[in-house]
């Protein structure tokens, strides 16, 4: 289907994403792309999980995430470990332990180079430039489209393959006799290489009005990655909807879920600029005499309908199923 017409559904959460995706069908989703909030830091915002509690913290949400992911799907997990005491935490390490004891794969790590990562001094350590990212997975055999993620040889290419020796021709092995070896001449006519597993990525600099915003250009990476048009993307910790934002433009289908109001609010209003389509809720409208919601799409304002059934009010390229719940202390 042609990406001009292609349907594109996106769902927003408000509240713990813990309750929400019990929610979700299993074996429904084919990326999960998220940046929880880190041991200890984001209190003003997420209140601030405790080193000591995050595992446990965190392991009834993987558990879910597990159900939720297709067998051939993949989870991205962004998260840094935090210095304590003069030295690094150890529970990313003990997170990545007990996640495999969940039924995970912990197939590959890449690492985020900040290029533009903030300076700063400090009396034994340099200055924080890179994040990981952690690819889990349920099986060794999942779907993965590198050619998606290749990137241009370079101008190195033009003179380096200009006149090969004899020795480019052949198989040129390793002397310290690792097993590695290259043929340069394989590289003749090639335009395209794939990439490593480091990605050198600015952070965002523009204000999102969220703490820790990462770039469009790192979910991007892995939509592009794991997924192909049509896909489901998953973030649980949406914040301010950067991996949403880009799924939609990258005509995936996607879930976002998040605790705190004002980025609901926020990602709801960033997705205003496309055509939404208001579909019926999951509780039939006028149950609840106290619920004095409305939906603000596109400038038009739908109000509240009559308790009963109603077909779909516009039919548009994009639909979008806002389910509102109120929010649940962390």
């Amino acid at each position: 289907m042609p990406k001009s017409t292609m349907p594109v559904k996106v769902e927003l959460y408000l509240g713990d994403c813990a309750k929400h995706l019990t929610k979700l069908p299993d074996n429904s989703v084919d990326l999960i792309i998220t940046s929880p909030p880190y041991a200890d830091q984001r209190k003003n915002t997420y209140g601030g999980i405790s080193t000591e509690r995050y595992v446990d913290w965190f392991l009834p949400i993987s558990k879910e995430l597990l159900r939720v992911l297709k067998p051939t799907g993949t989870f991205i997990l962004n998260i840094k470990e935090k210095v304590q005491d003069g030295e690094r935490s150890t529970y990313v390490m003990e997170l990545i332990l007990e996640m495999r004891k969940q039924g995970w794969l912990w197939t590959e790590e890449f690492i985020w180079h900040k290029k533009n990562s903030y300076p700063g001094k400090w009396p034994n350590r340099f200055r924080d430039a890179w994040e990981r990212l952690l690819q889990f997975n349920k099986n060794k055999k999942f779907n993965m489209y590198q050619e998606e993620v290749m990137i241009p040889t370079g101008d190195w290419a033009k003179s380096r393959l200009k006149k090969l020796s004899s020795t480019d021709k052949e198989r040129d092995n390793s002397k310290v006799n690792s097993g590695f070896g290259k043929k340069i001449s394989n590289w003749v006519g090639r335009e395209f290489a794939y990439p490593t597993n480091v990605l050198h990525l600015p952070t965002e600099c523009n204000n999102k009005n969220h703490s820790a915003a990462f770039p469009e250009a790192l979910p991007e990476w892995f939509i592009k990655l794991f997924t192909k048009e049509g896909d489901t993307v998953l973030d649980p910790f949406m914040g301010s909807g950067t991996t949403n934002i880009t799924a939609q433009r990258l005509y995936r289908n996607s879930i976002g879920i998040d605790i705190m109001p004002d980025y609901y609010n926020m990602v709801k209003s960033s997705l205003s600029q496309y055509k939404l389509l208001l579909c019926e809720p999951e509780s039939e409208y006028g149950n609840n005499k106290n619920d004095k919601s409305d939906y603000s799409i596109c400038g038009t304002e739908y109000q509240q309908l009559p308790p009963k059934p109603y077909k779909q009010i516009r039919k548009t390229k994009v639909k979008n199923n806002i389910k509102e719940e109120e929010p649940i202390s962390l």
